[in-house]
């Protein structure tokens, strides 16, 4: 009964990460879009949404993040001989280690927009933020199937997914500038 309880607060904790992930990216945006904004506006916003990011990736993106691997650690070290002999868990932690490189990088990007750095047009943080979706759903489909059989479709599938939300948007880009031209 003990893993159904570190289960459920592990999912719990995964489900608090993706939600600061999907929401920091979503913040960048914001703020790189602010830069355009005429002064005093900008300064406002800037600082508003900097203090905002802050605020959310201190006190539910690291949180969930070390209670994500506190969690699942406890969980694979107690079923150690069952879950280190499965495939498809190497291919979920290799995908978790690359969350959490995204997930450094979302905070080396707090640092330098708190310092009024902004490297990323919106364009490339709109990519940045499907990347999110991208490992949750190879982690979900992992995690639900439990297999490593089918592993080309499953990248292939991956791969379609993940140019499907590109290309929306890229759609997105255009309609959205035609609009602003449109003003």
């Amino acid at each position: 009964m003990e893993i159904l309880y570190l289960k459920a607060i592990h999912i719990v904790f995964v489900v608090s990460w993706f939600a600061a992930l999907f929401y920091i990216v979503r913040l960048f945006i914001y703020c790189t879009d602010a830069q355009q904004k005429p002064e005093p506006k900008k300064t406002i916003i800037t600082e508003q949404l900097v203090f905002m990011q802050k605020k959310l990736f201190n006190i539910i993106g690291w949180p969930a993040m070390l209670g994500t691997f506190i969690f699942g650690f406890w969980m694979y070290f107690n079923n150690f001989d069952y879950y280190f002999n499965q495939p498809w868990m190497w291919l979920k932690l290799i995908t978790v280690v690359l969350l959490a490189l995204y997930h450094l990088e979302c905070q080396r990007i707090i640092n330098q927009q708190k310092r009024g750095v902004f490297s990323y047009s919106s364009f490339k943080l709109r990519l940045l933020n499907e990347l999110a979706t991208i490992f949750l759903v190879a982690i979900v489909f992992l995690v639900v199937i439990k297999s490593t059989s089918g592993l080309v479709w499953g990248i292939l599938g991956l791969i379609g997914f993940a140019a499907t939300l590109m290309l929306a948007v890229y759609i997105y880009k255009k309609r959205r500038k035609q609009d602003l031209e449109s003003q």
